[in-house]
């Protein structure tokens, strides 16, 4: 087996260590996957600009995100059920963005914990919520968090339904309360997984009491069924007055939710199409990027993610006007396939891309490129 040199050959590993349904988890998008093809295809249309002969000796990846600097212009964003891509797959991540530097933010939908979690790395996590219906839930999970060092609080809002992502159907996943017969099948071809993940029995989201099922399909139908279809913008303004850290919204795709987001108090936003497993057909991140950081015009800091792959996608982000980039499947496809290790490997991969990509722009520093803005860019049709 070849070591990986990028993502893709990540998700290659993954792959071929997975069962099928949880690497169609990672990997699939709504109906036709069309916005998830976006997500990735529409970077290709942007040209950076090269400069020669500049001195890029002493280079700078640094950003500072809500007060905080990081060593990277990157953060692992939450990927629910990672603790089934790898044993306490979300104690592994943590560690290795720990370790890198950067925030690590961990899904509601988690196997572990937030108390193992936090307990893992010195680096305090992110904390990831729904709204849901049941708010005493929502406070009950927000209140553990806070108990646990939690002060960064990622409101997902683009799930009023869940988006149907056909792979999932097809593998029975987050649909069917128990395993069928060809999922059990799936697990068997996969002995070294189901050892490592399964060996004392399959395991259940870790953040939620007993009662919301028995199993992990389960507990997954019905904290999904939770999820608030009535959710307002009055109920993310009583969020906000409740939770004293710092608020981030994720889900935003235009400039007027943007503003209105920032009009309840948001310390940040993510512009998220949720990596094409909501609404098919959306556009891409990318693409309505320049048009949000225009409007929030400094008053709060603008993350992204969706389609996320490779460092010169990262720096078309940040001279479009991001702070720094969530990263999703690109650190779950290094996770499945090596752990902490692999998780580390991604970061790496990606922090070398960028570095080579500035360098040969002729640029020492994030904030350099983000100074430069469009004339990062070539003056082509693909310009933004």
């Amino acid at each position: 087996m070849s070591t990986p040199v990028n993502i893709a050959g990540l998700r290659q590993h993954a792959q071929r260590r997975l069962p099928r349904m949880f690497f169609d988890y990672i990997d699939g998008g709504a109906f036709s996957e069309a916005t998830l093809r976006c997500n990735e295809v529409d970077f290709d249309a942007l040209a950076l600009r090269p400069q020669i002969l500049r001195d890029v000796s002493r280079r700078d990846l640094s950003v500072s995100v809500l007060g905080q600097k990081q060593s990277l212009p990157l953060i692992l964003g939450p990927v629910g059920f990672a603790g089934m891509f790898w044993k306490e797959g979300e104690v592994a991540a943590n560690r290795a963005a720990a370790a890198a530097g950067i925030p690590f933010c961990l899904s509601t939908m988690s196997i572990c914990p937030v108390k193992r979690v936090s307990a893992s790395a010195e680096r305090p996590v992110w904390f990831q919520s729904y709204i849901l219906r049941d708010r005493g839930l929502s406070k009950a999970l927000l209140d553990r968090a806070a108990a646990c060092g939690v002060t960064v609080v990622v409101v997902t809002v683009d799930t009023a339904v869940s988006g149907l992502r056909e792979k999932d159907v097809a593998n029975g996943f987050r649909l069917a309360s128990r395993l069928g017969p060809r999922a059990m099948l799936d697990l068997a071809r996969h002995p070294s997984w189901c050892w490592q993940i399964a060996g004392r029995g399959m395991p259940l989201l870790g953040n939620f009491p007993a009662e919301t099922g028995a199993t992990l399909m389960s507990q997954s139908q019905r904290i999904t069924a939770n999820i608030d279809p009535a959710l307002t913008w009055a109920d993310l303004a009583e969020l906000r007055t409740n939770w004293p850290g710092k608020l981030i919204v994720k889900g935003i795709m235009t400039a007027d939710d943007a503003e209105r987001a920032l009009d309840v108090g948001a310390d940040a936003i993510v512009v998220s199409n949720h990596g094409g497993r909501q609404l098919d057909g959306a556009p891409s991140t990318i693409s309505v990027l320049r048009r949000i950081v225009e409007r929030v015009a400094g008053r709060a800091e603008v993350l992204l993610d969706g389609g996320i792959r490779r460092g010169s996608q990262v720096v078309k982000a940040l001279a479009l006007g991001a702070d720094a980039v969530l990263l999703g499947r690109a650190y779950a496809f290094g996770l499945a396939a090596e752990g902490e290790a692999g998780v580390s490997r991604a970061i790496e991969m990606i922090a070398t891309e960028i570095d080579i990509t500035l360098a040969l722009m002729g640029f020492n520093s994030v904030a350099e490129l983000r100074a430069a803005g469009l004339d990062a860019f070539e003056k082509t049709e693909g310009r933004p």
